[in-house]
């Protein structure tokens, strides 16, 4: 199910459901996102400690995340940042009451995955894998892409990496799916663990060595997780070590596959990131380095 799109007088609240939030990258992002015109209603745990790396308890954030989702007023729920701790509250969630509350926009990145296979298990819905305005990477390109899926969505249908390096060449069609590789591998063997099965895989990490990512790829792929994908775009592998390493353990570890794989498609932990909505249908074609939507990410 696609969540209705935000429009001018809609409520935004901010959530940290991860790690604690600078108080400097939140001064800055409270003007870009008011000025979208919505309200923002900003979290307890984003006001949380910022020693440590958990912003708040488990319950704290969980009740945070909870009362959002559940506050009638609330359009979007965008995680302030990622860090560490999402899949901590998980179990703490009511997830029957969060799908009774009905339809609204789940946005963040990085640790959020874990937030973003929850409400695509318990509540079956599509989510935006975008960047998070408490981040020194919320520069004005991310924010405007973040800024028209959320309000005009049919604006972001067609997703452009000229760039890209084609690993493994070819066309897919399938689900988007994935997000980032340390949460991904971390969810087998719990609820949440979802499946590349109809999907194109998205993957990016950052600060793990080669032979993390090797591991964490290996787990998925003896896990039985990547069966009966249909396609992989990468993002950014930032701080993970030498790039020529990387792109040489991809090809190593997901050509076996047989599916097209694009790498530096530019999204994750880097600059100017694109909103990617986790879900939806979408045809990837390596040559053109495009993802197509096949509907607008938002109803």
């Amino acid at each position: 199910m696609r969540p209705p799109r935000l429009a001018p007088g809609d409520t935004v609240a901010l959530v940290a459901p991860s790690g604690p939030v600078a108080p400097d990258l939140l001064d800055a992002a409270l003007p870009v996102l008011r000025g979208w015109g919505v309200k923002v209603r900003v979290g307890e745990a984003v006001h949380g400690s910022t020693s440590g790396y958990l912003s708040a308890p488990d319950q704290v954030r969980a009740a945070e995340f909870t009362a959002a989702w559940l506050d009638p007023e609330v359009s979007c729920v965008l995680a302030a940042r990622g860090g560490y701790g999402s899949q901590r509250m998980l179990d703490l969630i009511d997830w029957a009451a969060l799908r009774a509350a009905g339809p609204k926009v789940l946005a963040g990145s990085s640790d959020v995955t874990a937030l973003h296979r929850a409400v695509a298990t318990h509540l079956d819905l599509d989510t935006l894998f975008s960047p998070m305005p408490a981040s020194v990477l919320f520069d004005e390109t991310a924010a405007e892409h973040l800024r028209r899926t959320l309000f005009e969505p049919e604006r972001t249908r067609v997703l452009r990496a000229p760039e890209a390096d084609v690993l493994v060449p070819g066309r897919a069609s399938g689900v988007l799916v994935g997000g980032n590789l340390s949460l991904l591998a971390a969810g087998l063997g719990t609820a949440e663990r979802g499946s590349a099965e109809d999907g194109i895989v998205l993957l990016e990490d950052v600060t793990e060595s080669v032979y993390r990512i090797d591991r964490m790829l290996t787990q998925l792929l003896r896990s039985g997780w990547f069966a009966g994908a249909r396609g992989v775009v990468l993002g950014s592998w930032a701080a993970c070590g030498d790039p020529a390493e990387i792109r040489s353990l991809v090809l190593d570890r997901l050509t076996p596959l047989g599916i097209p794989v694009l790498g530096d498609f530019g999204f994750g932990h880097v600059a100017s990131s694109p909103t990617l909505p986790l879900g939806a249908r979408a045809s990837l074609d390596t040559e053109l380095g495009t993802l197509t939507l096949d509907s607008p990410a938002l109803a």
